[in-house]
């Protein structure tokens, strides 16, 4: 007799365990990603498998979907964790993956739980693996690829951007967990709907709540479950992490928009809410960072230092007292003036030198140590600002010779930024009075 594909194999396995999905069809979400002609149905299908980063929240499917690919490409699956593995564990998989290749001729996947986790050196420490073909590299994270995987690293791996699962697909697992492994219970729709809050569109935490009903539930020999006995039944610490069951970067992205609209008890209540549900205080220290050079700049400088301090002052002390230091931090961001001026300067100038040509550095310029350059007339001309009238050499040019007239940077007149647009005003007709436009 052959088992069906959602056969409880190994009765004493958890829950989640024993629903995890054996084929690609049984993948609970992510259908902007599985469904038919999506990008990761085509990889699987594609019969070429390719190192890719598993970006998405936690409960979202990442190790699943690691070792079903590992299951369609008949390759040997080993799996790490960046939270307790380091160069050792990383060397030992290496040799695994040598070993199987040398006797069997399979190729390895390798997947690498919480990789945001791993140090730039650990991270580095797979490229050659990667670029041999030695191995396939998955790792899975919870945290945005962009600013926690190595570059070089990221370069060689397809990003896959996860969903928290929905109301609606959280529902069709349960169904498919009660149709399994719990055919005696009776859930009424408050409980359940109460159950799918509690998960805020954590698969795995859905069938952890379950097991933990269910366990209950034989115990004390009932079968009825309403919304008061889940009440009872569930630790009062469980919290959802965002009521809408939206993944937590969205509330991150709510802290950061409440801050940048000067709402200091939005902001908090933000702050608070990531905290209660399990966000990485350092994370947040990270996007508060971000804020002060992204949103305030130099309408007030000292917002960047605070935000770091904010953020040394929680590795010194820990949770949860260093946490009153990112209350602090965030409570002054959102009350000091705002400016992104700095923040669309740097982009202008970035996308100005893309399209621009390599421009030489004009004689004036260059630096000149030895006697072969001053010869060349390197640093020939150049005016010392020190000894010019007001320390500024008026009418002088530093941008390279035959450049159009460029201008990044525009003050607002928020905070400090007005005493230094007034500066530059005054500057500009310094130039003006030379006869000479100064780039």
């Amino acid at each position: 007799m052959t088992d069906s594909p959602h056969t409880i194999r190994n009765p004493a396995a958890p829950l989640a365990e024993r629903l995890r999905p054996r084929t690609l069809d049984d993948v609970v979400g992510q259908s902007h990603l599985l469904g038919p002609g999506k990008p990761l149905r085509l990889a699987f299908e594609s019969g070429k498998p390719h190192s890719m980063i598993l970006w998405g929240p936690p409960g979202s499917g990442k190790t699943t979907l690691a070792r079903l690919m590992a299951h369609a490409f008949d390759a040997e699956f080993i799996a790490i964790s960046a939270v307790l593995s380091g160069v050792k564990d990383i060397r030992e998989a290496i040799e695994r993956a040598q070993i199987t290749l040398q006797r069997t001729g399979r190729a390895t996947l390798l997947f690498v739980d919480e990789v945001h986790r791993f140090n730039k050196a650990q991270q580095d420490a797979f490229l050659p693996h990667v670029e041999q073909g030695l191995i396939t590299f998955i790792g899975a994270t919870t945290e945005n690829p962009s600013f926690e995987v190595n570059g070089a690293l990221l370069s060689r791996a397809q990003v896959y951007a996860l969903k928290a699962l929905t109301d609606q697909e959280l529902h069709q697992l349960f169904e498919r967990a009660r149709s399994i492994a719990m055919l005696d219970l009776e859930f009424e729709n408050t409980a359940i709907e109460l159950l799918i809050g509690f998960a805020d569109g954590d698969a795995r935490r859905l069938l952890n709540l379950l097991e933990q009903v269910q366990n209950a539930a034989e115990t004390e020999e009932i079968i009825k479950i309403d919304a008061d006995y889940l009440s009872r039944v569930l630790a009062r610490n469980v919290r959802r992490f965002d009521k809408g069951g939206d993944a937590f970067y969205d509330q991150i992205s709510a802290l950061h928009k409440s801050i940048r609209g000067s709402s200091p008890d939005a902001a908090l209540y933000w702050l608070c809410r990531m905290l209660d549900g399990g966000a990485d205080p350092r994370y947040i220290g990270r996007r508060l960072v971000r804020t002060a050079t992204e949103d305030i700049g130099l309408a007030d400088p000292r917002a960047l230092t605070l935000a770091l301090n904010a953020c040394e002052v929680f590795e010194r002390l820990g949770s949860p007292e260093g946490e009153l230091a990112l209350a602090q931090a965030t409570l002054y961001l959102a009350c000091a003036p705002k400016s992104n001026a700095a923040y669309v300067a740097y982009k202008q100038a970035r996308a100005f030198i893309k399209e621009d040509i390599s421009r030489p550095v004009p004689i004036h310029l260059r630096n000149a140590p030895t006697r072969l350059m001053r010869e060349m007339g390197h640093g020939a001309a150049y005016r010392y600002a020190h000894d010019e009238s007001e320390s500024y050499a008026a009418g002088e040019n530093y941008f390279p010779d035959n450049i159009l007239a460029v201008q990044f940077y525009r003050p607002t007149t928020h905070g400090l930024e007005a005493k230094i647009g007034e500066k530059l005003a005054y500057l500009r007709s310094l130039d003006e009075k030379t006869g000479k436009k100064r780039n």
